[in-house]
């Protein structure tokens, strides 16, 4: 599956499900782990759990298996790692927090 289609599939799944304040980074260039972050926000910890796990069985029903996930028991921030897609799905509280958009210094661009 080409990066493009992850991206697509990953914010389809996103917005189906109904997540908040979707944003796309390419971190090319800056980041040896991946080259796109996807980052949104959950209403809830059960509802971010939820958008999380919503996002894995889209990507294996397409064929694609994630390399990763972390967060889940918690609920704060669950990390989606499906290689040259990284999906973070957090909090508002611990968005705000961790301003992953400003950590990254990359221009962002909103998808939702």
């Amino acid at each position: 599956m080409q990066t493009e289609q992850t991206i697509a599939l990953v914010q389809n799944a996103l917005e189906d499900m109904k997540a908040k304040e979707i944003v796309l980074l390419d971190v090319r260039g800056r980041s040896t782990v991946t080259d796109y972050m996807i980052i949104a926000s959950g209403t809830s910890r059960r509802h971010a759990a939820s958008v999380a796990e919503e996002v894995v069985i889209q990507v294996k029903q397409a064929g694609l298996m994630p390399l990763g996930t972390e967060g889940q028991e918690a609920g704060d921030w669950i990390l989606v790692d499906l290689g040259d897609v990284v999906v973070h799905v957090m909090m508002p509280d611990a968005r705000s927090f961790y301003d992953l958009e400003r950590l990254w210094g990359v221009e962002t661009a909103v998808t939702e």
